[in-house]
């Protein structure tokens, strides 16, 4: 008799094969999910820069080159115009308040001064006639006064006499009424007299007082014009250095013609050029240092000039304390110049990534091993010796600072 024979379904074949693509999906899996699938590049470590996370003060400033300058430039014009006979001093020579420097000729100028002085010397001869003839006057109109005022005293003496005897009927009416009209009309004349000579007076002081103002006028005109035949001697404003004289024996010289400068040598100060970037955050009393000799000395902002030419504005910069013992004029300083005052930071040296990355990653160096890793951060500040970290490094981490050019952005690089 047959017998039915189950089939077996789990097979050692079938259960071989399900235990084979089991453990293939677990390792697919774990691939997947656990295996490191970064790009990588391998690189040599002398070839690149490795710096230290730090914490420090920070403090931003920008490097600037200034030029030493005097104190003091005083330009020397010429006040009046005409043509130089003479030159005492040539350029680069020391000189003293005063010295003469120049002599110019001005022909019309000497003319009009002669004229002037004619005039004057006329208006003091009419002043004094004047004062005279005022005098001599003053002398007849006494003895006019004196004249009439015996004439009136006659008439009034002999007016009086008459009326005691016209009472008495001793005189005529007719002899009586002439006598008190002449006496009253020599009352009168010599009231109108009195008064003439007030007005002829009066009116001779006023005329003495105009020419006194004429020749006040006058003369102040020709010490002007005496003062500008002086100017035609050119002399040094201040006591310095003759920096330049830029006429020659000859040459025509105009009104307010600069021809030359004078360096006042009694100090110094530091001209500096600064771009138009930092035009809001530039002002005076900002500090700035430097290095002379080995030694910092410190500078102050005196003066921010407004105009911006080329894409860059001047500033003038003052020594604070001391001026550095042998500095000169033209000398070239590289100053320091503060942005801010210092401050607690996270601190990373400046390097050649920032110009790949933009300061928004950077390799850092895996703790204690020879993989740098692709790491986003975050910069804020800078100077010229350091980047402010704001966020994704501390103090101690190994940051790769050189250029990243040749990584093409790999996600790590491994240290040989």
């Amino acid at each position: 008799m047959d017998r039915i024979i189950e089939k077996k379904r789990w097979t050692a074949k079938k259960i071989f094969g399900y235990t084979a693509i089991v453990a293939l999906l677990g390792f697919v899996t774990y691939f997947i999910a656990f295996a490191d699938n970064s790009s990588k590049l391998n690189v040599e470590s002398q070839k690149i820069t490795m710096s230290t996370v730090s914490q420090g003060s920070f403090q931003e400033f920008i490097p600037v080159d200034g030029t030493v300058h005097p104190i003091k430039t005083i330009v020397i014009p010429a006040v009046e115009g005409g043509t130089v006979e003479q030159k005492f001093l040539e350029g680069g020579k020391p000189v003293k308040q005063g010295d003469p420097i120049l002599k110019l000729t001005n022909n019309r100028l000497v003319l009009d001064f002669m004229n002037q002085e004619t005039l004057m010397n006329d208006l003091i001869n009419n002043l004094q006639n004047s004062k005279l003839s005022l005098q001599q006057n003053k002398f007849n109109l006494r003895r006019r006064l004196a004249t009439l005022h015996a004439q009136v005293d006659a008439a009034k003496d002999a007016y009086e006499r008459n009326v005691a005897l016209y009472e008495a009927k001793a005189v005529s009416q007719q002899e009586f009424f002439n006598m008190k009209r002449e006496y009253e009309r020599l009352k009168a004349e010599y009231e109108i007299e009195q008064e003439s000579q007030r007005f002829e007076e009066a009116n001779a002081k006023q005329q003495i007082a105009q020419l006194q103002t004429t020749i006040d006028r006058t003369s102040r005109n020709l010490n002007m014009m005496e003062d500008n035949l002086k100017n035609l001697y050119i002399k040094a404003p201040i006591s310095g250095q003759l920096s330049s004289i830029q006429v020659e024996l000859g040459a025509p010289v105009q009104a307010g013609q600069v021809i030359g400068q004078i360096d006042d040598l009694s100090g110094f100060k530091v001209k500096a050029d600064l771009d138009q970037h930092y035009v809001s955050r530039v002002f005076a009393s900002q500090r700035g240092e430097f290095t002379y000799n080995g030694k910092t000395y410190p500078l102050e902002i005196s003066l921010v000039y407004s105009e911006v030419l080329n894409g860059r504005f001047p500033v003038d910069m003052i020594f604070i304390g001391d001026v550095p013992k042998g500095i000169r004029r033209g000398q070239t300083l590289q100053i320091r110049l503060q942005l801010s005052d210092p401050a607690p930071a996270v601190l990373l040296p400046r390097g050649g990534f920032y110009q790949s990355t933009g300061g928004a990653w950077a390799y850092v160096l895996d703790e204690g091993s020879k993989v740098a890793t692709k790491r986003s951060i975050r910069l804020g500040r800078q100077n010229p010796e350091y980047y402010e970290v704001l966020e994704g490094l501390k103090p101690g981490d190994q940051v790769i600072t050189s250029s990243y050019d040749s990584f093409n952005e790999k996600d790590k690089l491994e240290l040989k």
